[in-house]
């Protein structure tokens, strides 16, 4: 049967998604956990390859098994064995032509800031600290400037895979709660470093050393050097990923057929 798997992960201490010689990444705990419940080779497709520090809630992989164990016994199962900074939360039948990556519809991130004088110890793993005062308004005002399509060029580095720079964004917002600053951004696809190198740039426009008219500028494309500094990746986290109105981290289902 083909399946699709919820996976959480504190990413601090891993390399990233992808399997890497001779480094701890969530790829390859995860491919360890499932071949040894399941008592065979595990090819996986994955919504989205983290990188080093980012963490998930919302990651989304898939995989064929012929074992005799339902999907709610292989999430258990994986779970029990798998490190604790990390767990397969939800397992579902899919149909056949379902791949977590191919299939998405859209990937959505949260991005997390202690914006205060003191530092917060509580959220020193998944949260950048930032003493500096942030304009929330001046955040909100960048963050409704990305809805719709636009050319991220400048957010991506000079060498990349990519070769087409057009990305339609869903979701794109601030909110305050006390001393935590909160972004989310919800598109179709996104490119490689892309909601990093935005909300460092927008930082940059919060704390007054950029202009709002650069920012704006770089929507229609330019280059690397022209934005700013990519924000720290503990900050970040993907929340979810969609597949034509469906989303995993939601359905709370068996199957989806």
């Amino acid at each position: 049967m083909k399946l699709a798997g919820l996976v959480e992960y504190d990413g601090a201490d891993f390399a990233g998604w992808a399997r890497q010689p001779d480094t701890r990444t969530v790829e390859d705990e995860l491919s360890k956990a499932l071949e040894t419940i399941l008592r065979h080779p595990v090819k996986m497709s994955v919504a989205g390859r983290t990188d080093a520090g980012v963490h998930a809630s919302g990651q989304v992989i898939s995989f064929e098994t012929d074992a005799e164990l339902s999907p709610a016994d292989i999430a258990y199962r994986a779970t029990a064995v798998l490190p604790r900074d990390a767990a397969l939360r939800k397992c579902v039948e899919v149909p056949d032509s379902f791949d977590a990556r191919r299939s998405a519809t859209s990937r959505s991130y949260e991005y997390r800031i202690v914006n205060a004088p003191v530092r917060s110890p509580l959220r020193r793993r998944d949260a950048t600290y930032i003493a500096r005062n942030l304009d929330l308004d001046a955040l909100e005002k960048c963050a409704s400037l990305m809805l719709g399509v636009h050319n991220f060029r400048a957010f991506t580095p000079t060498k990349t895979h990519h070769s087409r720079f057009e990305r339609e964004v869903f979701e794109s917002r601030w909110e305050r709660s006390g001393d935590l600053l909160m972004y989310r951004i919800s598109a179709n696809s996104f490119l490689y470093g892309m909601v990093r190198t935005l909300v460092g740039t927008m930082i940059e426009v919060a704390d007054g050393s950029r202009d709002f008219s650069s920012f704006e500028g770089l929507l229609s494309g330019g280059e690397r050097r022209e934005a700013g500094v990519s924000a720290g990746a503990k900050g970040l986290t993907l929340v979810g990923v969609g597949y034509d109105g469906w989303s995993l981290s939601e359905d709370m289902g068996e199957e989806i057929l």
